[in-house]
């Protein structure tokens, strides 16, 4: 997997358009390294830049950004509604794919040294790269911002973890980090700035009077934009899995409702995870008991409920992070065209082989249900089962992305294991690691088709209900779907069969996956004989199927059952 680390400096300049850009264009730069978003703000003198690469480069980026920072930015004629400490104020490194915390601690430190070395400037440490817990996080170390700098570094507690304790009036001090996705994010008010910052005080984790505030990981203050002619609650969310950006905005509407002001919509400063909202929208559907399965759409729902677009536009394919990064690999099995896909599994190679077309021919045949689903919901005269589709079509549409990806997955699934067949025998050590390595990559290999089995049974029971409510035009295509599923589980069988013969006979896990995916075979045998009755019943046309074979009951392999 590439290794991509996310660096979002801030710099406290937010209204010289020549010196935003001076810093952007020396980001840009930099070879490896991708500007994704530049956020500027006048009223807090204030600018966020994201960008991507790999540990090295997106060192050098903000190494690069700062050293056009040091010759342009002046902070003792500094002056914004955002709280600083210096010219290049926080700098964190953020993993996105590929990296652990750790490697972003590491792109802390040696980011810091270099700051403190080139540029002769004190830096701080916090977040996952802080050395001490009373200096972790930003307001911490950021306290007295920048007027109280001068002071604070004669303070032993609060020498630099890297430079001299020398204040540099035209800089200050920055504090370079490591930790996960913050969202900064601002809910709008027509208040005033006092209005605006009760509410923060009342949200944020720290309360001013020592209680503990109501939402975890979530740091608040108000402020005003002079250019909007409004307030903010302005937040940073530390970690949205644990507060989510719309509990943030419910609780400040909830806070603003009992002093009688208006929300009149939300912003987010630079970017935002996909998951965020994906997770707004799914609260909003539940909450007013919505209907909506495209992902473009729940994220268009996410930003109406939130008001995204009060103040800018806020465009998806330009704010959301997995969509800026995003690389579809020409080379991915599910990327290739149909004609494509089959004749590579025509070709003389052993792979894509009967793991990835049997993840193939379950994503047909659930796609083939989802279908019929879809076109027996929305009509009048089906009106009466709207409730059941709601519940019935989700997870079938949700399922063929799950078997596409098992798709190239089933297909990668045994580089673990040619790994471990190629480790030394030199002595019994190694063999006894070899071994143990090898049945890890087995294990690996037969959990994809696996999990394609394991999904398929969980459809079962929806299909079951479903062919109680179809339109009976679509018999063929449930018909059809469902042996694709059997057929599909069938596949996962004999790939799993052929590759537990790999694994040493005293290994329990012969047993142990022999039995499941024999489980999975009943099932798939019961569920479509007992579907396919049940299509003929409602639809007595299909009984003539029977004329044309010479038996209309799918043949069970006992030799495969039976292991």
């Amino acid at each position: 997997m590439k290794k991509i680390i996310e660096c979002v400096p801030n710099f406290s300049e937010g209204r010289n358009r020549q010196i935003i850009d001076a810093i952007a264009n020396a980001i840009r730069s930099v070879h490896g390294v991708t500007l994704l978003d530049v956020d500027a703000g006048q009223s807090t003198n204030r600018t966020v830049y994201t960008f991507v690469g790999d540990p090295d480069t997106v060192i050098d980026g903000a190494l690069a950004a700062a050293h056009v920072a040091q010759e342009l930015i002046d902070m003792s004629k500094h002056h914004g509604e955002h709280k600083r400490l210096g010219a290049m104020d926080v700098c964190p490194f953020i993993p996105v794919s590929g990296v652990t915390m750790d490697d972003c601690v590491d792109c802390a430190e040696r980011c810091a040294k270099r700051l403190a070395s080139e540029l002769n400037i004190p830096v701080y440490l916090y977040g996952f790269a802080s050395k001490q817990d009373y200096r972790r996080e930003v307001p911490q170390i950021r306290s007295g911002e920048y007027e109280g700098l001068m002071e604070k570094l004669k303070d032993p507690l609060w020498m630099p973890d890297f430079g001299q304790p020398v204040f540099r009036p035209k800089w200050g001090a920055s504090i370079v980090g490591a930790r996960k996705f913050l969202i900064a994010y601002n809910v709008n008010l027509v208040s005033t700035k006092e209005q605006a910052h009760r509410i923060a005080l009342m949200i944020r984790s720290n309360r001013m009077d020592g209680q503990k505030g109501r939402l975890e990981g979530v740091q608040a203050m108000g402020w005003y934009l002079k250019e909007q002619n409004i307030s903010q609650v302005t937040v940073n969310i530390l970690d949205y899995e644990i507060t989510s950006i719309h509990q943030v905005y419910e609780e400040v509407r909830k806070e603003s409702l009992k002093l009688k002001l208006p929300v009149t919509g939300s912003e987010i400063v630079g970017l935002i995870p996909l998951k965020a909202l994906m997770d707004a929208a799914e609260f909003y559907i539940e909450k007013e008991s919505l209907f909506v399965l495209e992902e473009d759409q729940k994220i268009h729902l996410a930003i109406n409920r939130l008001g995204l677009n009060s103040i800018g536009t806020f465009d998806p394919k330009k704010r959301i992070i997995e969509y800026l990064i995003k690389e579809d690999d020409p080379n991915k099995l599910v990327n290739q065209t149909f004609a494509n896909f089959s004749w590579m599994v025509a070709d003389r190679t052993s792979a894509p082989g009967g793991g990835s077309v049997a993840a193939a021919v379950a994503s047909l045949g659930c796609g083939l249900s989802s279908m019929v689903a879809k076109l027996s919901y929305g009509k009048k005269m089906f009106e009466h089962t709207d409730t059941q589709m709601r519940r019935i079509i989700p997870p079938l549409h949700n399922a063929v992305a799950k078997f596409l990806s098992l798709v190239d997955e089933d297909t990668n699934s045994f580089n673990k294991y040619f790994e471990a067949r190629a480790l030394p025998q030199d002595c019994q050590e190694n063999i006894n690691k070899r071994k143990l390595a090898m049945e890890a990559g087995l294990r690996h290999a037969i959990e994809i088709p696996m999990t394609t089995a394991r999904i398929i049974t969980k459809l079962w029971p929806i299909i079951e209900e479903l062919v109680e409510l179809f339109h009976l035009p679509t018999s063929s295509d449930i018909s059809v779907s469902v042996h694709c599923l059997r057929t599909a589980v069938y596949g996962c069988a004999y790939n799993i069969f052929i590759n537990l013969k790999e694994t040493d006979k005293t290994s329990t896990l012969r047993e142990e996956m022999g039995n499941e995916i024999r489980g999975h075979i009943d099932m798939a045998e019961k569920m479509t004989e007992k579907i396919l009755a049940r299509v003929e019943e409602r639809n007595p046309i299909m009984n003539t199927m029977a004329d044309l074979v010479n038996d209309n009951k799918p043949r069970t392999d006992n030799a495969l059952v039976n292991g």
